[in-house]
């Protein structure tokens, strides 16, 4: 389970190897790491809660809206929030 999230984070870690566009600190890489085991966890978790299958679906689409749009917030600052990294 702990692999995809890792494999994950290797993706900006070959962006920062091969293209000085990609600026990543330790902080992203441990921000971006949680943010992903919470992800992987939080869906693990629905799948073995014993949900129906409509409501297994409502709940990941949830899950997975608010994951993209704190992704968006700490990114680049969609809404404006403290947590963007501005």
């Amino acid at each position: 389970m702990a692999l995809l999230p890792v494999s994950l984070l290797c993706i900006p870690a070959l962006g920062m190897v091969f293209s000085n566009q990609v600026v990543w600190s330790p902080f992203d890489f441990l921000v971006m790491g949680i943010l992903l085991f919470a992800m992987g966890f939080s869906i693990q978790y629905l799948r073995f809660k014993g949900l129906k299958k409509k409501l297994f679906w409502r709940y990941l689409s949830l899950l997975i809206i608010v994951f993209l749009l704190l992704w968006a917030e700490l990114a680049v600052g969609v809404f404006g929030s403290p947590l963007a990294g501005h």
